[in-house]
């Protein structure tokens, strides 16, 4: 067996191992999403209100942009970094309709700084999107 071969041999059997964990590791963190999602559902079904609050609702679309990112990543081996950024506008605004109270009282400008977050991350989304669109090539990679 010649050099070369052996180098192709290696080389394609550590390309099957990287895919291979690939697959497992987005099976087991899309399992995860899935099983904290459900559990959630439940707490949520089981209030004693008999309905699900505004928290509970963004919860779940975090769940919801966590499993459709992961899928995302799945499908195409992209990550999807605007779906972190979308996630990271829903916590904030999830954070703001908890702790609305305490962050007002605390200081004054916590709530600025909240919105100025959520502002500079939707401008963030935008500048993304623009450039994702304006160089993306004819395979979809920049």
């Amino acid at each position: 067996m010649t050099e070369l071969a052996l180098k192709n041999k290696i080389d394609r059997l550590g390309d099957f191992l990287i895919e291979t964990f690939h697959i497992v590791g987005l099976f087991a963190i899309g399992g995860t999403i899935v099983w904290s999602a459900v559990s959630e559902y439940i707490v949520i079904m089981q209030h004693e209100s008999g309905f699900a609050s505004l928290k509970d609702i963004l919860l779940l679309f975090i769940y919801l942009e966590l499993g459709a990112m992961t899928g995302i990543y799945f499908k195409t081996h992209k990550m999807p970094v605007i779906f972190l950024i979308f996630i990271a506008i829903t916590a904030i605004t999830r954070f703001m309709v908890i702790d609305m109270k305490s962050l007002v009282s605390n200081d004054k400008f916590n709530l600025l700084i909240m919105v100025v977050s959520i502002l500079v991350l939707s401008i963030s989304a935008g500048v993304l999107r623009f450039t994702e669109k304006k160089y993306e090539n004819e395979e979809g990679y920049f």
